[in-house]
Order: C-alpha cells, then sequence, then structure tokens
C-alpha cells in the first residue's frame, strides 16, 4: 500500500497536488523505479474523481487505502475503502478498480475481455478483473477469508459514458464486480452509501485489514490434485486470466472451424506460468477435449504425475515430456501445454533413440505440429543449459514458417517470492542480468534476505523455521563433484564439503535410497531437506524458505562478478561451450536458485571477497534475524 488517509484528507491532499509526490515517493522506495506514465495519469485524474465521489455521498471519514498491494502477489489494487456496514454494523470493504478508459469494446468471442485502443492485447473486462480481486483477498487475508460477505467490488469508469463502453456490461454483475460510469455517477454514490456508513470513522476496519495474517499461499503441488480434478484452487487475476482465456478461445476456434494458432505465454519466475497451465489442464480435461501437460523437467513432470494422479492412472498419463511425440501423428492432440518451454531442447533425439526415429526434426516442430492449438509457457531469464531454445523468437519464426498465428501473452505480476517486484529486481541486478550492477537491498515487507556466515549456521536457521511449519530447502551451484548413487541401506556420499561441513546433493535416480527421496520429488517431500539441491532439481518448485550457496564459479572481484567455468563440476558444459555461454548460463542458474523462496531467501557465499560483497548488500546477517 502507498498511502492510506480518509477520503476527506485524501480530496484535500488531491486538490494541491501533494498527494501525487507522496505516491511518487512512496512508489520509488518501494519499487525502485519511476511510476510509468499510465500510473502518474490515474493518480493526478482517477483518484481525485473517487475522492471526490466519497465525499459527495457524505462518506468522508470512510479510509482509503491507495495502491492496496494483494497479499502474496505483485499485483495492486487501485484502492480499497474501509468502513462500517451500514446495516449490518460490521467491518465493510469496497474494493475499487479506476478507468481513464472512455472508449472499450468487448471481444467479440469471449466477453470477460475487452479491447481498448492503447493496449495492443487484449484486457480483462474491469468487472470480470475487480471481482477476482476480491476473491483472491478472500483468499488470502485472514481479516475477511472467515468472512467473504464483508468484501464487495465496483470498477469506476469515470471518463466514459454508458455510449462509449455499453459493450461491458454484458459480462454479468455481481456483489463483487459491478461497474459504473460517468453518466451513472449518482448510482455510484448510492452503491458507496449502500455499503459504508456515513456515521462512523473506518480507520479501524481498515487497521483490522491490514493486520489480517495471510493465509499461506497454496502452493502448485499440494492442490494439483484439486486443480486437475476438481475446480479451480488458484484465482487467475488480470493477464494470467487473460491467457487462460485466449486458450482456451483458439481452442473453440480451433474446434470449430479446424484450424491452427500458437499461443505464447511469457513471464519471470513465480509470475504464474504453471498456475495457469494447471487451470487449463483442469479445465480442459473436465470439457473432455484431447490435450496434455509437457515439460522438459524429470522432476517436474513426474513430481506431477505422483500429485496430480496419486488415485487416477489416466491423470498421470496427462503428463508428458517435450521428446514424447516424436512420433505422434499431426494435430492428434486438441492442446498440448508446454510448460517451462525455455527447455527445449534443439531435437528431441538422445543416445537411447533408434535409428529409425532420428529424422533431424526439430523439437520445437514436433510440438507445434502434434496439437492444433500448441500453448508453450516460458522464462528466456531461465535458460541454464546449453542447446536449451525456447524463445519467443524460435516460437514466432516456427509459426510463420507454417503460417500460423502466433498469440503473445505477457505476465507481469509476480506470486513467487511473496510477491515482491523489488526482490526480484535485486536478484537480477546482483547478477548483472539488467544493467545498473548490484544495489544495497532495502527491505519490504513482503521478502526476507538474509545473509549467513557459515553453511551450519544457514542450515540451523531453516531447520527452526521447519520446527515453525515453514517449507525449506538448500541448494548450491553445481561446484562440486556427483559421486554414483550409492546400494540401498549406504549412507548418501556427503559431496558438498566446505570445512568442516558436508551434506549430500540431492539423489540423481527414481528410488529413494536412505530416506532421502528419488530426484524428482526432493523439492516436495519434507525428508528432502537433508540433501543439497541443485538448479535441475530445484527449478520449476518453491518453497517457504530458501538457502542458497554460492559456489566458487561465480565470485566478486574488484568491481564485478567473475564466472570461473573451471570450478563447475556440472557435466553439461563441454569444452566446446563458449565462455560467453556458461557465464549466461551460471548466472541464469543463481536467479533460478534465488527465486525460489516464497517468503525468504538466506544467502552464503564460499569465498571471502564476494562474503565481503554480500555484506556490503544484503545488510541482514541471520544472527540478527535470529536473536530478533
Amino acid at each position: 500500500m502507498l498511502f492510506r488517509a480518509s477520503a476527506k484528507s485524501v480530496a484535500a491532499m488531491a486538490l494541491d497536488s501533494s498527494l501525487y509526490f507522496h505516491l511518487t515517493e512512496q512508489f520509488v522506495h518501494l519499487h525502485g523505479y519511476q511510476p510509468g506514465p499510465s500510473e502518474a495519469r490515474s493518480w493526478q485524474r482517477s483518484i481525485p474523481a473517487l475522492a471526490t465521489a466519497l465525499n459527495d455521498a457524505g462518506l468522508g471519514d470512510v479510509e482509503v487505502m491507495l495502491e492496496y498491494a494483494l497479499p502474496l502477489n505483485s499485483k495492486r489494487a487501485d484502492a480499497v475503502l474501509a468502513g462500517i456496514h451500514p446495516r449490518t454494523g460490521e467491518p465493510s470493504y469496497v474494493v475499487v478498480e479506476l478507468k481513464q478508459w472512455s472508449q472499450a469494446e468487448p471481444d467479440e468471442d469471449d466477453p470477460t475481455l475487452c479491447h481498448v485502443d492503447p493496449y495492443a492485447h487484449p484486457v480483462l473486462n474491469p468487472i470480470e478483473q475487480v471481482r477476482r480481486y476480491c476473491q483472491y483477498l478472500v483468499d488470502f487475508n485472514g481479516a475477511v477469508s472467515e468472512h467473504p460477505h464483508r468484501v464487495s467490488g465496483v470498477a469506476f469508469l469515470h471518463n466514459a459514458t454508458a455510449f462509449g463502453v455499453g459493450g461491458l456490461f454484458d459480462v454479468e454483475s455481481d456483489e463483487r464486480g459491478r461497474l459504473f460510469t460517468s453518466d451513472r455517477r449518482g448510482e455510484f454514490l448510492d452503491y458507496l452509501r449502500a455499503r459504508l456508513s456515513d456515521r462512523h470513522a473506518g480507520a479501524r476496519a481498515a487497521d483490522e485489514l491490514l493486520a489480517g495474517k495471510t493465509v499461506p499461499s497454496k502452493q502448485l503441488m499440494s492442490v494439483a490434485a484439486k486443480e486437475v480434478r476438481e475446480r479451480e484452487q488458484f484465482v487467475l487475476l488480470d493477464e494470467q486470466q487473460v491467457a487462460y482465456r485466449m486458450v482456451l478461445n483458439a481452442v473453440r476456434r480451433a474446434r470449430r472451424s479446424d484450424h491452427k494458432e500458437v499461443v505464447v505465454v511469457t513471464g519471470g519466475p513465480g509470475t504464474g506460468k504453471s498456475v495457469i497451465a494447471l487451470a487449463l489442464l483442469g479445465e480442459l480435461y473436465r470439457q473432455g477435449v484431447p490435450a496434455l501437460h509437457a515439460t522438459g523437467s524429470q522432476s517436474f513432470t513426474k513430481t506431477m504425475r505422483k500429485v496430480a494422479g496419486s488415485r487416477k492412472r489416466e491423470v498421470q498419463e496427462l503428463f508428458k515430456y517435450f521428446n514424447s511425440f516424436m512420433t505422434a501423428e499431426k494435430n492428434s492432440l486438441d492442446v498440448v501445454i508446454c510448460d517451462e518451454a525455455h527447455r527445449i531442447r534443439e531435437t528431441s533425439a538422445n543416445r537411447y533413440t533408434p535409428a529409425a526415429h532420428r529424422t533431424g526434426k526439430r523439437q520445437i516442430d514436433e510440438l507445434i505440429d502434434v496439437a492444433k492449438v500448441p500453448v508453450f509457457l516460458l522464462d528466456e531469464h531461465q535458460v541454464v543449459r546449453p542447446g536449451e531454445m525456447g524463445t519467443v523468437g524460435d516460437i514466432r519464426a516456427a509459426a510463420a514458417r507454417r503460417g500460423l498465428t502466433c498469440h503473445v501473452v505477457p505476465l507481469d505480476s509476480q506470486f513467487r517470492c511473496g510477491g515482491s517486484d523489488a526482490y526480484l529486481r535485486w536478484v537480477v541486478r546482483l547478477l548483472g542480468l539488467e544493467p545498473g550492477g548490484p544495489v544495497v537491498w532495502d527491505p519490504d515487507d513482503r521478502m526476507r534476505l538474509l545473509l549467513a556466515e557459515s553453511p551450519e549456521e544457514m542450515e540451523a536457521f531453516l531447520d527452526e523455521r521447519r520446527g515453525q511449519g515453514y517449507g525449506a530447502r538448500m541448494s548450491a551451484g553445481y561446484c562440486w563433484p556427483w559421486s554414483p548413487e550409492p546400494k540401498p541401506g549406504q549412507p548418501l556420499p556427503a559431496d558438498v564439503r566446505i570445512g568442516d561441513w558436508a551434506r549430500p546433493w540431492n539423489l540423481r535416480g527414481e528410488r529413494s535410497v536412505s530416506g532421502a527421496p528419488p530426484s524428482a520429488l526432493w523439492a516436495t517431500d519434507p525428508a528432502g531437506f537433508g540433501q543439497v539441491g541443485c538448479v535441475y532439481t530445484a527449478q520449476g518448485f518453491e518453497y517457504d524458505w530458501s538457502g542458497v550457496i554460492i559456489g566458487p564459479d561465480l565470485v566478486w572481484r574488484g568491481d564485478r562478478w567473475v564466472t570461473d567455468r573451471t570450478a563447475s563440476k556440472d557435466p553439461v558444459f563441454k569444452r566446446s561451450t563458449p565462455d560467453t555461454d556458461v557465464d549466461r548460463l551460471i548466472r541464469n542458474t543463481y536467479k533460478v536458485l534465488l527465486t525460489r523462496g516464497m517468503v525468504g531467501t538466506v544467502l552464503y557465499s564460499t569465498d571471502p571477497e564476494t562474503q565481503d560483497k554480500l555484506r556490503e548488500l544484503v545488510g541482514m546477517p541471520l544472527a540478527a534475524a535470529m536473536s530478533g
């Protein structure tokens, strides 16, 4: 949240422009960059329109929370109004989405989407957008999770008339999704008066909402079964829902007119790509549409098979690998959902592939050919192996060669790392993946970042968090040798050695050994805590607390990072792999490891000079956090 005050105070500050300057200052402090032009215009024009409406309705004492951050998510509601319900006397909250649009047209295939001139892609109908914000707030804020009736939602298009946006009313309205335009301003004031009392101040109700305990995120694997077999468990917001609807609309068009189109969904760690993939698979499965989920990750696919298909064999068969379609007939599926598509390889052939199947056909072409609607969900910054080539450019080019339409939907907001945009930007600046160089971590209220002085200290802290009910894992750069798997009953070899501390890597095989879970379940089985995970095991998963050991393959020297390929034990790096590729892939590896945590990350470097640099940047030593 950027600011809160009574509607009376907000109106007064909007009048003398101090509100705009205050919001800008707070935004820069929290996010580390200047707000965009559309955001600035909203603060100058839309918020004053809302404040005026509240005061004209006699609701000057209602508390207004501006740019209210949704829990565990970087999405912000334009405003949440807090007060007392005039009839029940209970706290009452109105989530408000403000739009400056004067014209908007519903999508001809799907009224929950709409087209607005400045945007290249369709956007969510504001009624649907605010309804989903309300549902998400109820799902994740303990103050209202037991009292869902206290939350209502409204979109106010203060520049529009019903003539310019009339088609938006085709979406069904309810208590959490209403829309008012400037020519229905009187109705808007009545709507507000019906939910917020003019006799009570709203500050205490606002306090209660802000103090509401964040209900733990419904982590991906623990709800996979219900997601596929029963109903939606995750509320998809904004561009997530747009991506979801675009795929379903493409499927409908493909089935109706027997043609193909390609959909690409791009986004960084935790933007909800895998959630969209599961929601789509669940919906298509329920509709009886032939669809499969595919990844290039053994860990991810096996975990999905185990969790989602624990009781029904047919559900397990929905989860395949990218190389499963070498001999499949063209368009034999309606949909293939390619999750973690940045891991697509040049071809599907490997050393076990029979000669008859070694056609040289590109894997990306196989995936496009097998389904009427191939869907690719990817993050180009998570490429960690040579030969991985799932980029938007590659997919566009492959679609163009076939004369196919290719839709690209970018995801902006993220749900991992506590929904902290500031933390994600800190990571990419730290690793030199974005210009500007590393910056000192400015703590926010969404993600904790700590520095351990030894692996022993890190492990003890994480184990303590596990005792409090959190999930936790330790991972490291691939800087230690990996011994062969022991025979059953023998102890795991403690390959990761730092001083007197030594722990085994996660298992590579498909069976449990000495109580340690098989590779595919390291991130989700509680017994995985005793082993150190590598990037190939951790990628695609999340846990509450993440401990990351930066090994000697990435060290700070003077004023920059230096990658040392000789310190890497990763067998995927061949002599022929160029130094520039090794450098990029090692940095991407640490980006993946540093973005697994939902609540906090603990860092430690084995290199003294690098550890000194991290002390400068992180600020909070682990000992202080433990004593605090």
